[in-house]
């Protein structure tokens, strides 16, 4: 490396050196993402199953046949539906409930820190072990912690099914995810909020405005691009969500989305071009989703 960066000008071997530097990350990326980004869409383009696994590489020609055995399976019309309505609704709920968690942490009182580093457990606790707790609580058994909480407070005769159950299982995976992603949202809208002018609220008090008139005309027009850059984030891992909804219901009683759907057609029928072209049109409505949100909402 010494040698390639003789005889040249200062500026030269900075820009030769961070070339260099860069060509490690550069291998990583290129190894773990755009390759098999690529070689995703070539499978999709062929047919590869457990007969030509061992040479996929000379996998018959299919174009297209992929893509219409996948939207033309029964389960796909289905499996879109709960995907768009799991993405938007997950997405919301971590959006408010992260909005509301940044204005509580916003203010001073004792036990900030404490509060903070609380909120903070569901994002950084491994998944396997929250999933699994949330699957103990809501055991549809008496033993489970809900149903006995609940038949003891009169709320509920006998124990439910709580991810047994077409929709009741959905709006729990629902919850699941906003409770657990919160927090990304808490911190970044947390940041911007304590950016925020104190100059503005001061001069609204004068005017005469109340605390809601305040966080309409104040708070949300200054967390705009925050909530929106959010929003868009979330919105495209969830729809991409694969790990929640199996470990909680293994995509059962009405929770089969798309993510579920591609690890079907290529790991229970062993199909790849089939799960190969679902999974490309996760990225195309995602793309579909990124351009519409961009110009209607943000307004770039």
């Amino acid at each position: 490396m010494l040698g390639l960066l003789q005889g040249r000008t200062l500026a030269q071997r900075e820009a030769r050196l961070a070339y260099l530097l860069i060509i490690p990350t550069f291998v990583i990326v290129a190894g773990l993402v755009i390759f098999p980004a690529f070689f995703n869409i070539w499978i999709s383009l062929h047919r590869v199953g457990l007969d030509n696994l061992n040479d996929v590489f000379h996998a018959p020609f299919a174009g297209l046949e992929n893509y219409v055995r996948a939207a033309r399976d029964y389960a796909f019309p289905d499996a879109l539906q709960t995907s768009v309505l799991y993405s938007f609704a997950a997405t919301i709920l971590t959006v408010l409930m992260g909005l509301g968690a940044a204005i509580l942490l916003n203010r001073s009182f004792r036990g900030r820190g404490l509060v903070r580093a609380i909120f903070l457990i569901p994002y950084i606790a491994p998944l396997i072990s929250v999933a699994y707790i949330w699957k103990w609580l809501l055991d549809p058994t008496v033993r489970g912690v809900a149903n006995w909480t609940f038949i003891k407070l009169g709320v509920i005769d006998e124990p439910v099914a709580w991810l047994g159950k077409q929709g009741l299982a959905l709006a729990v995976v629902i919850l699941f995810e906003g409770w657990r992603y919160f927090p990304f949202a808490m911190l970044m809208i947390l940041a911007r909020l304590q950016a925020i002018d104190l100059a503005l609220y001061e001069a609204a008090a004068v005017d005469g405005a109340n605390r809601w008139h305040q966080f309409w005309y104040i708070t949300l027009p200054e967390l705009r691009y925050v909530l929106g850059t959010i929003f868009l984030l979330r919105l495209m891992w969830t729809f991409n969500k694969f790990d929640d909804v199996f470990l909680l219901t293994s995509g059962g009683f009405g929770t089969r989305v798309l993510p579920i759907l591609t690890y079907e057609f290529s790991f229970k029928l062993f199909d790849f071009g089939q799960g190969a072209a679902t999974s490309m049109f996760l990225v195309i409505i995602l793309l579909a989703f990124m351009l519409i949100y961009i110009r209607k909402v943000l307004q770039w």
